[in-house]
């Protein structure tokens, strides 16, 4: 029998606007993305980022940029009566996620439409905070807003676990600041479809600001204490990092 998914839409008034950059760059490529993360493998590595962070029976987990729910159903597969809230601002990816999740043996979930600058749990009110291939989707003005909204809304001694792109690849495949050049025009609106596929050349992607470590930067002068890259894994010639951070 399914399970109850609660949906909640938390966009304001004046963020109907907000552009953000769905998961396959295109809206209408969406439906297509779970078959690619097939043909990827990425199976493993949700399955990695649940392991890494370690979640524990009960616990609350915040799964930000979740699309079309991967990785919140591996974390309830690995501990089913964990309590998930995953965010993202495409409604599609989130219906998508939904039919996913309610096949599920048991735990909370809740699907929440909104953006990763103003996260939507109370403070300290989340034991995990967890994301992955995420990241190099919010640009960099904006990624500051959301590492001090992860250290807003983790409890004291709860961790984050970000799974992205190192950014050692970004000039080759056309990713970081260089993609800028279009001047924005391939951003994503709610409702609205995209212009350019995948993560290629001006796909407006920002895995560059991962580079060297960037990531275990912004998360450490979000006030975040032990920020570490605990593994590296490659993904069909990309490589993916996993950092890990805690509220002290």
């Amino acid at each position: 029998m399914p399970r109850e998914v609660r949906m909640l839409d938390d966009v304001r008034p004046d963020e109907s606007d907000h552009e953000f950059l769905p998961g396959m760059s295109r809206g209408w490529l969406m439906p297509w993305y779970d078959l690619t993360a097939r043909f990827r493998r990425l199976d493993r590595l949700y399955r990695r980022t649940v392991e890494l962070a370690a979640i524990g029976p009960g616990q609350r987990v915040l799964d930000v940029g979740c699309g079309t729910g991967n990785l919140s159903r591996a974390v309830l597969r690995a501990v089913p009566d964990a309590a998930v809230t995953g965010l993202d601002p495409d409604g599609e990816s989130l219906r998508r996620a939904a039919r996913k999740l309610r096949r599920r043996r048991s735990g909370d979930v809740t699907l929440v439409r909104g953006f990763a600058h103003r996260l939507p749990v109370p403070d300290a009110s989340q034991d995990h905070v967890v994301s992955s291939l995420a990241l190099h989707h919010v640009p960099a003005e904006e990624k500051e807003r959301l590492a001090a909204e992860v250290a807003r809304v983790l409890r004291p001694g709860g961790r984050v676990t970000v799974t992205d792109f190192g950014g050692d690849h970004a000039s080759a495949h056309g990713h970081g600041p260089s993609s800028a050049r279009d001047g924005g025009r391939d951003r994503h609106r709610p409702g609205t479809h995209g212009r350019r596929p995948g993560h290629g050349p001006g796909s407006g992607t920002h895995d560059a600001d991962n580079a060297d470590g960037g990531i275990e930067r912004l998360l450490t002068e979000a006030g975040l204490a032990d920020a570490r890259t605990l593994e590296r894994m490659p993904i069909l010639g990309d490589s993916v990092v996993f950092v890990q951070a805690r509220r002290p």
